[in-house]
């Protein structure tokens, strides 16, 4: 099966482990087991007595049923039997599509995004439709060009909210017109929504599963819960028969997840208040930051996030990006990832949710490189 190369992750593997000043990284600052404890107030002595007494099995093979139970919290609708468990929101991704396309499916799917939810399709065979998001309508679909493309054959509509690399959100009432638009052709719709709950105003954040029976939500703990090393995410859905699918095609590719992933995952989530102030508070203050020094470069603009961790700014120079992101990596340290890696050009995707002072660090980098470039015009 050819697939096209993973451009963001390839630039990632390539130069994130050498990057001075890091804002690619798009998980919230992110925790080690030790602060877990700390912050939520389990006994981890107590934890880790009762874990260490296991035997190493494969475990409880459809997930634990405290960690499916602590996911239903993140939800309005979920029961522990609409969960599956992942290998991260990439396994989840990967084995929503190989579970329910096959070639010539018509699947509708957004750009800017992730590129497993257009990529992984393309490489399948199905009948990929881009449905392109523009600077000038703030990164939001056009529901009028998605009606158009919706026909009766579309098996799938693919989203993800809030927005990477954009960070545009969609709220409730444009939720509900896209369900609309996915029953009309009794399509799936799928929705990537890793950076859900990570708002800058203190709003629920709607979930497609809770508002459509062919939605289907993937959650991962790493981007919101600042735990990517347990690579651990979930799908959920209420439409039975994409369940069963899902579930028989998981004994060829999963079996299942790990024990220690999904007890460490299990105290967070059942402390997932105390998470969520931390990581919101990060995330509104240091996109405070990143706004304020937007405003002060006038060869830079963008469309400030409403969600997630990450924003696409656009420069005015006439350099490409991967050779101004790479330049600019190798002359000052500072590390982004190219707007190309998102089809999007002249522009970089800068993860603002680290560290404060690695954000500042890196942005005055970016500033420097920025005079570099205006007196070498």
């Amino acid at each position: 099966m050819y697939i096209k190369p993973f451009a963001v992750e390839d630039w990632m593997n390539a130069y994130e482990t050498g990057a001075r000043f890091n804002i690619a990284e798009t998980c919230v600052n992110s925790i080690s087991v030790d602060e877990l404890f700390r912050l939520t107030g389990e006994d981890k002595q107590a934890f880790l007595d009762e874990f260490c007494a296991r035997r190493m099995t494969y475990g409880d093979i459809e997930g634990a049923p405290a960690f499916k139970n602590a996911i239903c919290s993140l939800y309005k609708t979920v029961k522990p039997r609409n969960i599956i468990p992942t290998h991260g929101a990439a396994g989840a991704n990967h084995h929503v599509f190989l579970s329910l396309l096959s070639p010539g499916d018509r699947i509708i799917s957004i750009m800017p995004t992730y590129q497993q939810l257009y990529s992984i399709p393309e490489s399948l065979g199905a009948d990929l439709q881009i449905l392109h998001l523009s600077h000038e309508n703030n990164f939001l679909p056009d529901l009028e060009e998605l009606r158009h493309l919706a026909t009766p054959e579309t098996k799938m509509i693919c989203i993800n909210n809030p927005n990477n690399p954009s960070g545009a959100l969609m709220d409730k009432a444009m939720l509900k017109e896209i369900v609309e638009i996915a029953s009309s052709v009794d399509a799936y719709l799928m929705c990537d929504e890793v950076y859900r709950h990570l708002t800058q105003e203190d709003v629920w954040s709607d979930s497609v599963v809770d508002l459509y029976k062919k939605g289907i939500s993937v959650g991962s703990m790493s981007k919101v819960f600042s735990l990517a090393g347990l690579r651990l995410g979930w799908i959920v859905t209420h439409d039975q028969t994409a369940f069963d699918a899902m579930m028989s095609h998981r004994n060829y590719n999963l079996i299942s997840c790990g024990q220690f992933d999904e007890a460490l995952a299990t105290v967070a989530l059942e402390n997932n208040d105390v998470l969520l102030k931390r990581n919101k508070a990060i995330v509104r203050e240091n996109l405070n930051i990143l706004d304020d020094w937007v405003a002060s470069e006038p060869l830079l603009y963008y469309v400030k996030p409403k969600a997630g961790t990450t924003a696409l700014v656009y420069y005015d120079f006439d350099i490409p990006s991967y050779d101004f992101c790479l330049d600019m990596y190798n002359r000052t340290g500072a590390f982004v990832t190219p707007g190309d890696c998102f089809e999007e050009p002249y522009s970089m995707r800068i993860g603002y949710a680290c560290d404060r002072q690695v954000l500042l660090n890196g942005l005055a980098a970016v500033s420097e490189f920025i005079s570099m470039c205006k007196e070498e015009v």
